[in-house]
């Protein structure tokens, strides 16, 4: 067992309300997505939201939306993004959400083992990205920190 999982939370933010017509097969498919996370390897936790379906909506522009999950590694992040189904949904963004442009709309860090993250620490992680660059405090899938490590006295 590890000392440290990874932690992630993405935002994007809809081009229409999630109840449009237009992000139907979105919303529809936010179920199929979930389970696979849950049986994927490494897979670890996940805010499960209001709706139960993994996503936030931020009170403050209902049409941001964050996810947040827990991972054993980011090999084990990597494989469900991009080397299963969710590649499909991810292929399919750009109908469904803004461009995020030059902003990040992902962010991992690490945490110790059994520990949950909070949305709003991840929403401060994202700030510290998107001022600072990539660090070992937040960092993205293209420039990974290694787990730290703990001290044994």
């Amino acid at each position: 067992m590890t000392d440290f999982h990874l932690a992630q939370m993405n935002t994007a933010r809809l081009r229409a309300p999630m109840e449009d017509p237009s992000n139907r097969e979105f919303a529809e498919g936010l179920a199929l997505m979930n389970a696979l996370a849950d049986r994927s390897p490494g897979f670890v936790w996940r805010l499960a939201g209001e709706n139960g379906d993994g996503t936030i909506h931020a009170p403050a522009d209902p049409h941001r939306i964050y996810t947040l999950s827990v991972w054993a590694t980011p090999e084990h992040l990597r494989a469900y993004a991009y080397q299963s189904q969710h590649l499909e949904y991810l292929r399919r963004r750009r109908e469904w959400f803004h461009p995020h442009g030059p902003e990040a709309a992902l962010v991992l860090w690490w945490i110790p083992a059994g520990k949950v993250p909070t949305l709003r620490q991840a929403i401060s992680r994202l700030g510290r990205l998107q001022a600072d660059g990539p660090t070992p405090e937040a960092f993205t899938l293209r420039e990974i920190f290694p787990a730290p490590e703990l001290s044994r006295s």
